[in-house]
C-alpha cells in the first residue's frame, strides 16, 4: 500500500491545483452563493472538468472512461478543498457512477455511464432519511406493484438532488429499520409521477434536495443490483465516497490553516506578531501534527479503495478511518482558525467562515465521527 501518490497522480494535482485556482477560486464560490445559484455549482466549470477527463477517472475503457483507479480522484478532491470548488462529482459520479459500475444491469450501465461520464446527465444518490448518515435506518417502502415497484416515504439531504436527471433510492423492499437484509436500490427518473424535490437549505449553500415519494411507480427494471441485498455495492460505493470526501477536507484544512499562518505572521499586538506568541505556536503545532496524521490516513485509505489484496472489512476499515480523522483533524484547524483571527474570523470578509462552513457539511455527509467510530469498531 503507497502512501504517497504516483507521478500521473501528481501530475493530475497539478493540473487541478492551477485549473481551480484560475477558474475556480473561493471567490467564484463566494459569487454563487451571493447571486443564489440554483444549481450550487457552475455548469459551465463542470463542462470544463468533464473536458479535462476528471469524470472519467474510475471508471473502465468499455464506457468511456480512463481506467486510472479511484486512488487517482484524491488529487481531485483535496483541490476541491483547497479551493471550495462546487461541482457534481462526488454525487454523480463517484457515489452513483461506482454504484452502476458496481450492480447496474449491463443495459443499465451502457444507458447511464457514458452519459454520466460526458456530463450530459447527472445522478443523485438518495439514502438518508434523518439527520444522521444511516443507511440501516431506512424505512421508504418499495412495494411490488403491477408494474414493478411503488415507493412511499421521503429522502433528505440529497447531495446535488436539484435538477438530477434521475436518483439511486435506498429502499426497504423486506425487513425493518435497523435490518441489513432487505435494502434495495432502485432507479426513479426525475419527473416520476409523485415525486416532489424541493431544495434544501445547507450553511455551505450547496445544491442539496429532500425528496417526497407519494406512490412512484417504477418499471421491474429499475432494480439496481440483487433485490433485497443491495446494501454490500452501496457500501462499497460510499466508501469510495467517503475517502473522497476526506482528501476534500484534508485539501480545506491544510489551506485554511496556511491562511491562519499568514495571519499570525502579520496580525501584530504589543509591538510584536502574535505568531511570536509562545501560547499560540504551541496550538498552532498540534494543528501540524494533527493535519500530518490525517494525510496519512487519507492516503491509506485511497490506496486500499484499489487494493484488491484487501478484503472488504478491512478496506471499510481504512476508509471510515480516513473519513474520521480528517473531519476530525478539519474540525479543530476549522475552530483554531475562528479563534486565532479573533472577532474577524466570524466575519463574511474573511474566507474562513466559508471553509468552516463547507468543513461542518463534509464532516455530516456520508457519516460524522461517532459515526465512523463506531462503524470502525463493529469492523473489527
Amino acid at each position: 500500500m503507497s502512501l504517497i501518490f504516483n507521478q500521473e497522480q501528481r501530475l493530475l494535482a497539478d493540473t487541478a491545483r492551477e485549473f481551480l485556482a484560475a477558474r475556480s477560486p473561493v471567490a467564484a464560490q463566494r459569487r454563487l452563493r451571493d447571486e443564489g445559484a440554483p444549481l450550487g455549482f457552475d455548469a459551465a466549470l463542470w463542462s470544463e472538468m468533464v473536458a479535462l477527463g476528471w469524470s472519467a477517472i474510475p471508471f473502465p475503457e468499455d464506457f468511456g472512461g480512463l481506467d486510472f483507479g479511484c486512488q487517482s480522484l484524491g488529487p481531485l478532491f483535496e483541490q476541491i478543498g483547497r479551493n471550495l470548488s462546487a461541482s457534481p462529482l462526488l454525487s454523480s459520479v463517484v457515489l452513483s457512477g461506482s454504484l452502476l459500475q458496481l450492480a447496474g444491469t449491463p443495459e443499465q450501465q451502457q444507458h447511464w455511464l457514458p452519459a454520466l461520464i460526458g456530463g450530459e446527465q447527472r445522478l443523485a444518490l438518495a439514502i438518508d432519511e434523518r439527520g444522521r448518515h444511516d443507511p440501516l435506518a431506512t424505512e421508504l417502502r418499495a412495494e411490488r406493484s403491477e408494474a414493478g415497484w411503488r415507493l412511499s416515504g421521503a429522502k433528505l439531504f440529497v447531495v446535488d438532488g436539484v435538477q438530477a436527471d434521475a436518483y439511486l433510492v435506498l429502499a426497504r423492499t423486506a425487513g425493518q429499520r435497523g435490518e441489513a437484509h432487505g435494502l434495495s436500490l432502485l432507479l426513479v427518473e426525475a419527473g416520476a409521477p409523485g415525486l416532489t424535490v424541493a431544495p434544501a437549505a445547507l450553511i455551505d449553500s450547496r445544491n442539496c434536495a429532500r425528496l417526497q415519494f407519494d406512490g412512484v411507480t417504477v418499471g421491474a427494471d429499475a432494480l439496481v443490483g440483487e433485490l433485497d441485498n443491495g446494501l454490500p455495492a452501496l457500501e462499497t460505493a460510499l466508501d469510495r465516497g467517503r475517502v473522497c470526501l476526506a482528501a476534500e477536507l484534508l485539501g480545506a484544512a491544510e489551506t485554511l490553516f496556511a491562511t491562519t499562518l499568514d495571519y499570525l505572521k502579520t496580525r501584530v499586538q504589543f509591538d510584536a506578531p502574535i505568531g511570536s506568541f509562545q501560547a499560540l505556536q504551541h496550538r498552532a503545532a498540534r494543528l501540524y501534527v494533527e493535519l500530518a496524521l490525517a494525510r496519512s490516513a487519507v492516503m491509506a485509505g485511497l490506496a486500499a479503495l484499489d487494493d484488491a489484496s484487501l478484503d472488504a472489512g478491512e478496506r471499510a476499515r481504512l476508509a471510515s478511518l480516513a473519513k474520521w480523522k480528517a473531519g476530525v483533524a478539519a474540525d479543530k484547524v476549522s475552530n483554531e482558525a475562528v479563534q486565532m483571527h479573533g472577532g474577524i474570523g466570524v466575519t463574511d470578509e474573511l474566507d474562513v467562515g466559508l471553509y468552516l462552513k463547507r468543513i461542518r457539511v463534509a464532516q455530516a455527509c456520508l457519516g460524522d465521527s461517532d459515526y465512523h467510530c463506531q462503524r470502525y469498531g463493529a469492523q473489527a
